[in-house]
């Protein structure tokens, strides 16, 4: 038996979604940092939040730089709707999604995108801009803050027959485990020879710890 599939195409924007509170499973949109300014961004993030039931996502891809972009280039409409002068950092794209109340935020790829150049560009020097592919989740914030997850693994190469830090993390002998980076930094603080986690990568590919 063939499902029919339903659909239901409702007129709106992002600033004021047609969409009932929590009846949302995956939301997704594209460039919105670089389109929307400050206060329309919060208002259009906090909307998705809305419309998400507990724990749905909201998929997101967005230039972001690690140069900060001149106030000239960020007021030039036509390089904004090019997504090319509203990147932010990585740690701001971060707290900004989490910041409207997504618990969970998953770095799923991280990749160079486009270098504004000194010789076409009102900069002083070159910026880089990379594209970053997110995933964040309506899960409830936790008590020590948000988790992100950015690519880092924990091994536990000692002779125990496991490794629990008391918080739910087990870590068998010489089978990775996925961390979020509250976890990876809480693990290296340990300073313990036979746990190895290695570094960011941007390139979450899921079985988190969380």
């Amino acid at each position: 038996m063939v499902r029919p599939i339903l659909r239901d195409l409702k007129r709106g924007d992002a600033l004021d979604l047609p969409v009932e509170d929590a009846t949302v499973d995956l939301a997704a949109q594209n460039c919105q940092f670089n389109i929307f300014v400050a206060d329309d961004l919060a208002r259009s993030l906090a909307e998705m939040r809305r419309v998400l039931k507990p724990h749905g996502a909201l998929v997101m891809s967005d230039p972001i730089c690690e140069t900060a972009i001149p106030d000239s280039l960020r007021a030039d409409e036509l390089l904004r709707a090019m997504c090319l002068s509203g990147a932010v950092t990585l740690d701001e794209y971060l707290g900004q999604i989490t910041g409207v109340g997504l618990g969970t935020a998953e770095v799923c790829g991280r990749r160079p995108y486009l270098v504004l150049d000194a010789s076409r560009y009102d900069v002083d020097e070159d910026i880089l801009l990379e594209t970053v592919e997110l995933a964040a989740y309506n899960d409830p914030m936790a008590d020590d803050g948000r988790c992100v997850f950015t690519g880092q693994v924990v091994f536990d190469t000692g002779d125990d027959p496991f490794f629990d830090n008391g918080k739910g993390h087990v870590v068998m002998p010489n089978v990775p485990l996925a961390v979020c980076d509250k976890t990876g930094e809480f693990i290296r603080a340990m300073g313990r020879p036979d746990l190895f986690v290695t570094e960011l990568n941007y390139h979450y590919s899921g079985g988190g710890c969380c």
